[in-house]
C-alpha cells in the first residue's frame, strides 16, 4: 500500500503588513498607554510599556511581513484587531470560505474531484466556532460525501492531521482532504511587544490517497508526541463567561525562551529517532519541512539533526517561508512543502515536522515518488 500526498493548495489574503507598519502601530499604542498611566507608572504601580523596532522583529524571529485578513483594524492603535463583519448562519463562514479556496487548488493539483473524496479534516489551532464543525461546512460547500470533522493540536495540527488521514485510508477511505485554515490575527495580542509580530493568516490544503500511479510523497512513517506544558497557552474558552473571567490571558501568550530551550532538542530527538528507526541517515534527507515558528529554532533543530557543519553549508535543507508569511501555526509546514516540493527528486526523502503548544510534536517521513 502506497499512501501519498498527491496535491497541495495555498490561499492567502491580499492584505500585507510589514514589520515597519506593525511597529508604528504598537509604538503609538505604547506612547498613549504610558501617557495615560503616567502617575501609576511613576508610583511603581504599573510598568511602562516598551516600544519595538522592525530590526528587533527580524532579528528575533526572521519575520519580515505577514498576510492578514484585514489590516486597517490591526494597525489602528485604538483597536488593534481586524475589522470583520459577522455573517448570518446561512452564509458560508470565513474559515470555510478560505478552506474551500485552498481545497479546490489542492484537488486540481491532485487531479481529483469531490466525488473521489471520502473524508474532510479541518486541522488547525484556531476554530471560528465550537459547532457545527467547520469541516462539515467545507465538505458541504464542495459537494463531498462521507464524513468530516475538526481537530486541534495547535501548531502541530497539520502533521497530526496527516496521521489521521493515513489511518483513515488504511481503514478503507479512498482519499482524504486535509485543510488547515489559520486566521490568527483574530487572537493575536497586538498590544504585546513580544507577541504582536509573530502570526499571519493563511489557508492550506492537502490530498492524501492510496495510489501507485500518481506523483506524490509516500508516507513511510509517522510519529506523534505530546507532553503537557504551560509555556504556550491561550485560556479563551466557553467557561470564561461563567467564570466571570477577568484575567488578561484569553489570547496567545508564551514564554519564548523556555519554549526555545525545551522544544528544539525535543524535536531534534524525535526526528533523529524516526530516521534511525527507518535506517535513513540524516544526510539522505533532501528537505526538512519544519514548523515555521522562528528561524533560529529551525536553524538549531537542523544543526542538532545533521550536524553544525552540514547545517551551515546547506541551509536550504530547511526551507523558510516565515519571512513572507510569519508564523501561520498549523499551515506553515504545508506552505513550506507546497513551495519547495519541486526541489525533491524521485526517490529522495523528506521530513515534515511541526511542533507547538501541548507540547506537541508530529513528524511525518516521506519519499518522493514520480509516476
Amino acid at each position: 500500500m502506497s499512501i501519498r500526498i498527491t496535491g497541495t493548495g495555498l490561499y492567502h489574503p491580499e492584505h500585507v503588513i510589514s514589520n515597519e507598519e506593525l511597529v508604528q502601530s504598537l509604538n503609538a499604542y505604547v506612547e498613549q498607554y504610558n501617557l495615560e498611566h503616567a502617575a501609576q507608572i511613576e508610583a511603581g504601580e504599573l510598568e511602562a510599556l516598551r516600544g519595538s523596532s522592525a530590526e528587533f522583529i527580524e532579528k528575533a524571529s526572521g519575520v519580515k511581513r505577514r498576510y492578514v485578513v484585514e489590516k486597517t483594524g490591526v494597525l489602528d492603535p485604538t483597536r488593534l484587531r481586524p475589522y470583520l463583519q459577522e455573517r448570518e448562519d446561512d452564509e458560508l463562514s470565513l474559515q470555510a470560505e478560505w478552506g474551500v479556496y485552498a481545497a479546490k487548488q489542492a484537488m486540481e493539483n491532485a487531479g481529483v474531484s469531490a466525488e473521489d473524496i471520502d473524508v474532510v479534516i479541518l486541522a488547525c489551532s484556531n476554530m471560528q466556532r465550537a459547532y457545527p464543525a467547520v469541516a462539515v461546512e467545507i465538505q458541504t460547500a464542495l459537494g463531498i460525501q462521507g464524513y468530516a470533522y475538526d481537530m486541534n493540536v495547535a501548531c502541530s495540527a497539520a502533521t497530526f492531521g496527516l496521521k489521521q488521514a493515513y489511518d483513515a485510508i488504511q481503514s478503507g477511505a479512498r482519499r482524504v482532504l486535509l485543510v488547515n485554515v489559520e486566521i490568527t490575527s483574530g487572537h493575536t495580542n497586538y498590544r504585546s511587544r513580544d507577541c504582536h509580530f509573530i502570526f499571519g493568516d493563511v489557508a492550506t490544503a492537502s490530498i492524501i490517497e492510496e495510489t501507485e500511479s500518481k506523483t506524490g510523497f509516500e508516507i513511510l512513517d509517522t510519529h506523534l508526541f505530546t507532553q503537557f506544558s504551560n509555556n504556550i497557552r491561550n485560556n479563551f474558552g466557553f467557561l470564561n463567561r461563567s467564570e466571570d473571567a477577568v484575567k488578561d490571558d484569553k489570547q496567545f501568550r508564551q514564554d519564548g525562551r523556555k519554549v526555545f530551550k525545551e522544544v528544539c532538542p525535543l524535536v531534534a530527538k524525535i526526528i533523529t529517532q524516526q530516521l534511525q528507526k527507518n535506517q535513513i541517515a540524516p544526510e539522505q534527507v533532501k528537505r526538512f519541512w519544519l514548523h515555521q515558528a522562528n528561524a533560529s529554532m529551525n536553524e538549531l533543530i537542523l544543526k542538532l539533526v545533521v550536524g553544525k557543519q552540514k547545517a551551515e553549508t546547506d541551509p536550504q535543507l530547511v526551507p523558510i517561508i516565515l519571512d513572507e508569511f510569519a508564523n501561520t501555526s498549523s499551515a506553515g509546514v504545508i506552505i513550506a512543502l507546497h513551495r519547495s516540493q519541486h526541489e525533491v527528486a524521485d526517490g529522495e526523502y523528506g521530513v515534515l515536522c511541526s511542533f507547538g503548544a501541548g507540547y506537541s510534536v508530529g513528524a511525518i517521513l516521506v519519499q518522493k515518488r514520480v509516476a
